[in-house]
């Protein structure tokens, strides 16, 4: 009887050791799983993060270059029917703020182009370069051209539309992710 008790105490502890190691393999694999898991998760949340501060940072500067495009709409409508010096001269100063504020959407136009997609970089390049016949026509109303307002007037809708189309882009890329 002691010959079977030594093999049934050997198979039973063979049973163990073999139950161990296959028990801490499927905890080893499960914990990789998971881990591999939460850095994917950390990864997407931290990618979401920056192209939210991206578009963010973007949409408020456009704002702020709209801001300066309708300060130049007050100095020509206060004007009335013709611009004197004084108001050539506020415009020289707004169109010196434009280019300042355009500056920097070019540079945060970079950092969406960073951030991606593609597809939203694309589209902030095509409000930064919406904003060209803006400047233009501060330069025309500058030198006195009388078509010059009605140009700078239909640069509005453009520059919406282009700002809009962004807009919903960068919102459908963040709740995608």
């Amino acid at each position: 009887m002691a010959d079977n008790a030594f093999w049934i105490a050997a198979l039973t502890a063979g049973t163990a050791v073999v139950a161990s190691w296959v028990t801490s393999r499927g905890t080893a694999r499960a914990a990789r799983i998971q881990a591999d898991t939460t850095a994917g998760a950390q990864r997407v949340e931290r990618l979401r993060e920056a192209r939210r501060t991206a578009y963010a940072g973007f949409i408020e500067q456009a704002q702020r270059l709209n801001d300066v495009h309708w300060k130049v709409s007050d100095v020509v409508r206060g004007a009335g029917g013709g611009l004197g010096p004084e108001q050539v001269e506020e415009l020289r100063e707004l169109r010196e703020l434009q280019r300042d504020e355009y500056a920097t959407l070019r540079n945060l136009t970079w950092i969406v182009s960073l951030e991606g997609p593609e597809e939203v970089a694309v589209l902030a390049n095509t409000v930064r370069r919406a904003t060209s016949p803006f400047h233009k026509a501060i330069e025309a109303m500058i030198e006195g051209d009388a078509g010059a307002v009605a140009r700078f007037d239909a640069c509005y809708t453009p520059f919406w539309d282009a700002l809009k189309v962004f807009i919903k882009a960068s919102r459908d890329t963040l709740h995608a992710m």
